[in-house]
């Protein structure tokens, strides 16, 4: 099972962050190095298990309404990029082909 992490800055309204691979703390990890780097000031996220040993407590919250815009664009994913249906005939096997189509989509 492939997995699709990303950060979104809600003052941009962009991807900072993206990265693609298994279902890992290391897929995760990715995208949270970054953002610690960066120093991010509070991080929102689902009430994903893996978050919680990851994220820091003072900058961690998962407050629901945090991270609509965020849900809404991988919905957007989901509905126009046919490789991310696995039963579709344009399916993406190749994480490496998956993760460049990605860039284009969300960086055009």
């Amino acid at each position: 099972m492939i997995w699709v992490v990303s950060a979104y800055c809600r003052e941009s309204k962009e991807i900072v962050r993206l990265s693609v691979g298994p279902r890992t703390y290391n897929t995760l990890n990715r995208v949270l190095i970054s953002l610690q780097l960066s120093e991010s000031k509070e991080i929102y996220t689902d009430q994903l298990k893996h978050c919680r040993f990851l994220i820091e407590k003072n900058i961690h919250s998962t407050k629901p309404r945090m991270t609509n815009h965020l849900e809404g664009m991988h919905l957007n994913l989901r509905t126009h990029l046919k490789r991310l249906h696995r039963r579709s005939i344009g399916f993406s096997q190749s994480v490496v082909m998956l993760t460049s189509i990605l860039k284009i989509y969300l960086w055009r």
